[in-house]
């Protein structure tokens, strides 16, 4: 485990502490080969590392380019995953499967899932939603955004 990512869970408040690990697990059992987990906007992020897209984050290509972050907030916890922001044929896919496995209202951004309540979050689910995005598939999504 990188040491900011280890850092990172010291701080998670102790009600957060057991979802954010089974997410973080749940992540990593599906992430599929090249991300990279790191600290990354304050929180645990899975990049696409240099090594693999020398030129970085467009906004910033100093950083690598983002997938997902996971943070510890004071009354959730966020996953932001940017291919949901940039697929809305992924982001109905999650809807749908969301209201089909759980009771739950989804709090969802453009790109942001919060849970409110750590003992309804469906890890199946977001297991397949992370399985769904290669790193090529990624690059492919970000490299269509910045033609627009």
């Amino acid at each position: 485990m990188n040491a900011e990512v280890a850092k990172y869970l010291e701080t998670v408040p102790e009600n957060q502490q057991v979802a954010i690990k089974m997410l973080r697990n749940c992540i990593l059992e599906n992430l599929q080969s090249g991300f990279e987990e790191a600290l990354s906007y304050g929180s645990i992020g899975y990049v696409i590392p240099h090594i693999i897209h020398p030129a970085g984050y467009h906004c910033n290509p100093k950083l690598p380019v983002p997938f997902l972050n996971l943070a510890a907030k004071k009354n959730h916890i966020s996953l932001h995953n940017l291919a949901i922001y940039g697929s809305s044929t992924l982001a109905d896919w999650f809807e749908l499967e969301y209201s089909r496995v759980t009771s739950t209202k989804l709090d969802m951004g453009k790109g942001c899932i919060r849970f409110k309540n750590f003992g309804e979050i469906p890890f199946d689910l977001i297991g397949a939603l992370v399985a769904k995005t290669s790193v090529s598939d990624l690059l492919a999504m970000f490299q269509k955004m910045q033609k627009k």
